[in-house]
């Protein structure tokens, strides 16, 4: 069934990166389907004729491009002769952002999805379902089912009303402040110019650019990149009010991009690459680029998405994470639940660490 694109952005809030039209294009553009191993498989739930409740949801035959490692887990099956392939995933694709899993406002609703998505892991004969990056009300849902929770951290800056980056500058230690300023003096030097550019202003040929830039940065890492071209041109297209494209020149040649999706509160760092390396430029152009946009446009948000403690020297704020997980083996389910028990407990050491090395200076400095 052709699900209403209106009614599917009003039930997710105007989240740009669970619009329709992003979720869409990952479809049409081949980014996932056939032959991908992200097979879309969304639920709905309807009021007669109207959608009222929807969850983005894939059955998955490998775990590539979730951010929430179970390759493991996946491994142990196929040592006692079990199939883990294929399994349920209610994510984005290959996207680290907390946001709703259970679109609706209806609570009963949300509880009704919770029930269904293990139904459909049952009657399917599916070894497991798992919900990745769920927002507080979704998490709740799946925390009131008695589902397994699993933690981790990531790294999210705050736009404190700053009327200029200087002003973000000043709340962090002389050293911190001291390093940035060194960062971005060098990139200067090296005839770095950087020109932030908004969806609709975007040329074919800098899409063409940027993409790649993109793929570079999976060659560089002996790996293939999971988006296309077309993917990326047609949220171009379709969403350009939520688009931010971050170029860097050495003179007038291009040599880097990055590329953000934002909304009024929240930029969502995604994709970066270069084609040419200067020192320091991943820093200005993944970060301190977009902080000055956020600065500008007054957003208050900037998601850094998943890894990189390098973060925290840059005024990011470690912040929690969840996923849920339902195993349909009564064994596995027992040990993977003892596994993550004890992956909490280091990765609430871990969040304590991150804490105690906050780059921001103390009230004396």
């Amino acid at each position: 069934m052709q699900l209403d694109a209106s009614r599917w952005d009003a039930l997710a809030c105007g989240m740009p990166l669970l619009s329709h039209a992003f979720l869409c294009a990952l479809e049409t553009s081949g980014s996932v389907g056939a032959g991908t191993g992200w097979q879309p498989s969304h639920m709905a739930v309807f009021d007669e004729d109207l959608l009222v409740g929807a969850m983005p949801l894939y059955v998955k035959t490998h775990s590539y491009g979730e951010y929430v490692f179970d390759w493991a887990w996946a491994e142990a099956y196929t040592r006692n002769g079990l199939n883990y392939y294929p399994k349920l995933l209610s994510a984005i694709p290959f996207t680290p952002i907390t946001s709703s899993r259970l679109l609706t406002s209806q609570p009963g609703i949300r509880a009704l999805i919770v029930k269904m998505l293990t139904q459909v892991m049952q009657q399917n004969s599916l070894s497991s379902a798992h919900v990745l990056f769920p927002d507080d009300e979704s998490a709740s849902a799946f925390r009131a089912a008695g589902w397994l929770e699993r933690t981790g951290v990531q790294f999210r800056w705050q736009n404190e009303n700053f009327k200029n980056f200087d002003a973000f500058l000043a709340t962090l230690s002389h050293d911190k402040r001291k390093k940035i300023r060194q960062e971005r003096k060098k990139v200067a030097g090296a005839n770095v110019t950087c020109v932030c550019i908004k969806g609709a202003e975007i040329t074919a040929e800098q899409w063409a650019f940027f993409y790649q830039c993109y793929q570079n940065t999976y060659f560089e890492h002996r790996s293939s990149p999971y988006l296309t071209l077309p993917f990326f041109q047609q949220i171009g297209r379709a969403m350009p009010g939520n688009i931010l494209l971050v170029l860097a020149y050495v003179g007038e040649e291009p040599v880097a991009a990055a590329l953000n999706i934002y909304d009024e509160t929240t930029l969502y760092g995604r994709y970066w690459g270069a084609q040419q390396y200067v020192p320091n430029l991943h820093f200005e152009l993944c970060y301190y680029q977009a902080q000055e946009f956020c600065i500008r446009e007054n957003i208050q948000f900037f998601e850094g998405g998943a890894q990189g403690e390098h973060k925290l020297a840059r005024g990011f704020k470690p912040r929690p994470t969840c996923s849920f997980h339902k195993i349909a083996h009564s064994e596995f389910a027992k040990a993977i639940k003892e596994f993550v028990h004890q992956e909490s407990q280091g990765i609430a050491a871990y969040t304590d660490e991150l804490e105690e090395r906050a780059p921001f200076k103390a009230r004396s400095d």
